[in-house]
């Protein structure tokens, strides 16, 4: 996540003070990935050495505003034209953990996948719940539209990785229990062919059974 191009999106609107940036940056993506107020000034002093912000004097209540250059706007627009990388992607608790617990000892990796499963799924209703709600404020008028339909594509989003993720916990438990299987029970070898007599063919021998991984 770019903190960094957050705030100069939002310093495009106009000037801010460094709290308000961080209410108006909460705001737009539904708190999803909260800010404290150092953190919003620590990176404006960064902007600020690198010529993207400078100081935009004070408001009313005193407050030291800053104000986005036209270094900092040329920044940000090729931001958003810039696809994200994903050359060196961003780590991932759960699947370090189970890279980690495979071979572990003492540890049920199974029981692993299966309780994060279910916070997958419970989070995936809960991201449901708040896409249901964000659409009937955007339908009802009565929301600041802008900030609504932002934090909606924020929910689709997590909801969309939850989904992905309950299914590559299916297939990483599925790929567990056959490599757990011995080796002379993970393929069968194919029934012989019958030599061509001329005699009508033999009834057709049952597929072997599709391997599945036991209930737990």
């Amino acid at each position: 996540m770019s903190i960094r191009h957050g705030l100069l999106a939002l310093l495009e609107r106009g000037p801010r003070y460094g709290s308000q940036l961080r209410t108006e940056f909460e705001s737009r993506t539904g708190s999803t990935w909260p800010l404290n107020v150092g953190q919003v000034y620590t990176t404006l002093a960064r902007l600020e050495r690198d010529g993207l912000v400078a100081p935009g004097g004070e408001d009313a209540a005193g407050h030291t505003l800053y104000a986005i250059t036209d270094s900092g706007r040329a920044e940000l627009h090729q931001w958003y034209e810039r696809p994200v990388d994903r050359a060196n992607p961003p780590r991932d608790e759960l699947s370090i953990k189970l890279a980690m617990a495979v071979g572990a000892p003492g540890v049920d990796i199974r029981a692993v996948i299966q309780a994060q499963r279910h916070a997958t799924i419970k989070a995936m209703q809960d991201y449901t719940r708040l896409k249901a709600q964000a659409l009937a404020a955007i339908e009802s008028g009565k929301s600041r539209e802008r900030d609504d339909v932002a934090w909606l594509l924020v929910l689709e989003q997590l909801i969309f990785q939850t989904e992905a993720e309950a299914r590559w916990l299916d297939h990483s438990e599925a790929r567990l229990v056959r490599l757990s299987l011995p080796a002379d029970r993970r393929a069968e070898p194919a029934p012989p062919q019958a030599a061509d007599t001329g005699a009508p063919a033999a009834a057709a021998a049952p597929k072997p059974r599709a391997l599945r991984a036991p209930r737990g």
